[in-house]
């Protein structure tokens, strides 16, 4: 589950309230242990994502630095070189 959950931050267009969620809802999965929670539990796990969410959003925000953005294509063109290593 954790492959899942990009680097958000310097990235030229700024990600998305979209990406940040996904991310979100990628760790409260791996914290939790679960992918889809029990009725019972519903709740929490929204609660947890949602949380999550606004806090990586601030934290995305809030960062500064003196490197240029980076760019997705390029990024998405690294990450499928590394998958072909990996993975033949």
């Amino acid at each position: 589950m954790c492959r899942n959950i990009k680097t958000l931050a310097n990235f030229e267009p700024p990600a998305t309230d979209d990406e940040i969620r996904a991310s979100a809802l990628q760790f409260v999965r791996k914290v939790s242990g679960a992918t889809h929670p029990s009725r019972a539990n519903e709740v929490a796990f929204q609660t947890a994502v949602d949380e999550v969410t606004a806090a990586a959003r601030r934290l995305i925000r809030s960062l500064t630095t003196s490197a240029p953005p980076r760019n997705r294509e390029e990024e998405a063109r690294k990450a499928r070189e590394r998958a072909a290593r990996r993975f033949g």
